[in-house]
């Protein structure tokens, strides 16, 4: 396996021990101590299939490192925390991470959610789809609103497509889960509802119609 992954944490002991666990699994791995480094690491090299991001570092934090990624890549991108409240959450999504996982984990949740990240973002044969104004290209992983291109992270681009090719069906939170996160998904309903309200504020007036459906899960309305 050539997959390179770009794995950022001060902390040595973790990162050695995530390194170790990556190398085993097949994957290549390139290693970074701070915010800075990682921004350093990430400009000299365009070939990264994912980056391990953590959060609390010195320099430069997790935060501006995913927003300075985002600005040039839509690579993906797994944030490791010490903080697990939505707020955080929502700050980590906002600055274009995919997914999110609180310390400590365990090897193996992180490993799935590694293999889960990189087997949805490379699946790229399905077809394009619009509903209203929205249009999304998957092949180019675009989405445009009216027109216009909107900036989604990959996981966001693969629950709005789910949406869409679902529209006007109720979706469960646990279909959500397994469909778009996996079956194999560590994870809870908050997962949904956190990449839920960030897809909407994202889509503009289309936001109003992925509905609400309570205590059962969501559904995108559309006539056309």
């Amino acid at each position: 396996m050539d997959t390179k992954i770009l794995l950022v944490e001060d902390e040595d002991n973790i990162r050695k021990l995530v390194a170790n666990y990556l190398v085993k699994e097949g994957f290549n791995v390139v290693e970074a101590a701070d915010g800075q480094d990682a921004i350093e690491k990430f400009d000299g090299d365009i070939d990264f299939s994912l980056i391990i991001l953590d959060v609390m570092m010195p320099r430069k934090d997790g935060y501006e490192v995913a927003a300075y990624i985002r600005k040039t890549s839509d690579v993906p991108i797994l944030m490791l925390t010490a903080r697990d409240t939505e707020t955080d959450e929502i700050t980590g999504f906002n600055a274009g991470a995919d997914e999110y996982i609180s310390k400590p984990f365990s090897a193996k949740i992180l490993m799935a959610r590694v293999k889960n990240l990189l087997r949805r973002t490379s699946q790229n044969s399905m077809q394009d789809i619009e509903a209203g104004g929205i249009a999304v290209r998957y092949r180019e992983r675009i989405v445009l609103i009216d027109g216009e291109k909107a900036v989604l992270t990959p996981k966001e681009f693969d629950l709005l497509y789910y949406l869409l090719q679902n529209k006007n069906i109720v979706l469960t939170r646990s279909q959500i889960l397994s469909t778009v996160w996996d079956w194999d998904y560590f994870g809870d309903d908050r997962t949904v509802d956190t990449h839920i309200k960030c897809l909407r504020s994202k889509i503009g007036e289309y936001g109003k119609k992925i509905v609400t459906v309570r205590k059962i899960g969501y559904k995108f309305e559309c006539d056309n």
